[in-house]
């Protein structure tokens, strides 16, 4: 019984050590360091078998007894290297708790005020734009400057881009009250092409929408006739027009001052204008509308129209841009006070021109309109011929006193 009970004993103790050794592997990470460790187990499970048939078989001859000898430093190294090494565990940290009876809300989201400031400083603009706009409404709608315009298109004839140009300066002009110089325009061309009629339209209309205060028609040969009341002329012109410049700011309006027959005025009225045209005067002279009408440098613009008339390829942009090349050469040669107006040039009329001007003319005298008698009457007037055009030398100059003569 001694004999069998040693190898038993030896037994359990193996299967011992083999159940720990399973119970050690539960602990391991399934990864890779798992697999060699279950590798290493294997292999020392398989050297107990093979331990365990040779100790049947051989242990009963080589010994009577079985014992247990202590291992060596070399055998202690290899079983720690076999041994598995426990992995620590981390330690979960604690969800954090909401008490029961509250609730749980996203983080607010805080707006910027300035985003509000500036959302606030865009509608201001918007508005002062809108109200701006409204204001240059306003402004030509006191002037009516529409029925101006429907005017002017109706009794000038022949004259549709000097018309044009001369409404777009007054609409940018009268748009507001506060500017920086004065509009000058000068209105220049041949006798009996409109201009003087341009003038008495403009000076008829700025009276009925504004009080005739602020509107003055000087004519140079009749204000001024001779050359000895050179100085009272001087000191009267300086006062209309210093006096009516200064009525018209307290008033918020804008003068509009004529001045027809301009190469005859002398030079020294001539300074005292340009002198009214400089932008760096006192305000009330800045708001003013001065209209210059001449026939200088007609004979340059006769002799363009005349040139130029079986061009048809001409576009009036560019035939607008000849015409003040033109001009500007004589002017300069005059006054510098032209240097600082805007030039409209009046181009010679042809002959369906003059009917028109005999048509209105007996209209407003109360004639019937006979279309043979105002063929004859065009007739006897004087033209230049260019191929089959006919423009009338005069104009509708001679028109007044035709339609007079059916007395």
């Amino acid at each position: 019984m001694s004999l069998a009970s040693c190898p038993v004993r030896a037994v359990v103790r193996l299967r011992r050590q083999i159940r720990n050794l399973k119970k050690s592997k539960l602990h391991l990470d399934l990864s890779g360091p798992r697999s060699l460790e279950t590798r290493h187990a294997r292999l020392l499970q398989k050297q107990i078998s093979l331990d365990k048939t040779s100790f049947f078989n051989t242990g009963l001859e080589k010994s009577q007894y079985f014992s247990f000898d202590t291992p060596s430093l070399e055998q202690m190294s290899q079983l720690s290297v076999l041994k598995p090494k426990r992995k620590k565990k981390r330690r979960r940290s604690r969800t954090v708790l909401y008490p029961g009876n509250s609730r749980k809300y996203l983080p607010i989201e805080q707006k910027s005020k300035a985003k509000r400031c500036l959302i606030l400083l865009i509608a201001i603009i918007f508005f002062q734009i809108l109200n701006a706009i409204e204001n240059l409404d306003d402004n030509l709608q006191k002037y009516d400057v529409d029925g101006l315009e429907k005017t002017m298109h109706r009794d000038i004839f022949g004259q549709k881009l000097a018309v044009d140009t001369v409404m777009d300066l007054l609409k940018d002009y009268l748009a507001t009250h506060m500017h920086n110089k004065p509009l000058v325009v000068s209105l220049n061309g041949p006798s009996g092409v409109g201009k003087s009629h341009m003038g008495r339209l403009l000076a008829k209309h700025f009276r009925s929408v504004m009080d005739g205060d602020f509107v003055l028609q000087y004519y140079a040969g009749h204000n001024c006739p001779t050359e000895t009341d050179v100085l009272s002329c001087q000191s009267d012109l300086s006062g209309k027009v210093s006096n009516m410049v200064v009525t018209a700011e307290i008033e918020e309006k804008i003068p509009v001052l004529i001045f027809d027959e301009m190469e005859e005025m002398p030079l020294l009225l001539l300074d005292v204008l340009h002198g009214y045209f400089q932008p760096n005067q006192s305000n009330e002279f800045l708001n003013a509308i001065y209209i210059l009408i001449s026939n200088i440098g007609s004979n340059g613009i006769t002799k363009y129209v005349l040139q130029n008339a079986s061009s048809e390829d001409l576009s009036q942009h560019r035939k607008r841009k000849e015409l003040v090349s033109i001009i500007e050469s004589s002017l300069r040669q005059h006054h510098p006070l032209w240097d600082h107006s805007e030039i409209v040039p009046f181009i010679l009329l042809e002959k369906s021109h003059i009917i028109n001007c005999f048509l209105d003319e007996m209209l407003r005298e109360g004639y019937y309109p006979d279309n043979g008698n105002i063929e004859n009457m065009a007739s006897q007037l004087k033209y230049y011929t260019q191929g089959e055009r006919h423009y009338s030398i005069m104009g509708c100059k001679q028109v007044v006193a035709k339609v007079n003569l059916l007395q």
